[in-house]
């Protein structure tokens, strides 16, 4: 009985948070259980650049004023190749990209 009014509980309590409340719980959550994401950047239709095992992305913050940056960024390996593998050679990376209608990327070079 005291489990049902627990998880009861919870569910009142998430509902009344704000959206942008919910969205930081739940990034928590994936930030803790882990992903192994694929960040893809094209130009037009073409394949540029390709992130894998990206564990999450991150919205950059002011360092003074604390409020978000129009960037993400995070660490993956560099497909340099674009075949969807990791291999020999291909190394973890920093990389950032901006949120601005003008894309860009800024990355690490493994070489």
């Amino acid at each position: 009985m005291t489990a049902k009014i627990w998880i009861i509980g919870l569910f009142v309590l998430l509902a009344a948070c704000t959206q942008e409340t919910q969205n930081k719980l739940g990034r928590a959550v994936q930030n803790w259980t882990g992903t192994d994401g694929v960040l893809e950047i094209y130009a037009g239709e073409k394949l540029v650049k390709r992130f894998m095992k990206i564990d999450k992305l991150s919205t950059a913050m002011g360092t003074n004023d604390d409020h978000p940056r129009p960037y993400r960024f995070g660490y993956g390996v560099l497909d340099a190749n674009l075949n969807g593998q990791k291999d020999p050679g291909e190394k973890q990376v920093y990389f950032e990209f901006s949120d601005y209608s003008t894309p860009y990327i800024f990355y690490e070079d493994p070489a």
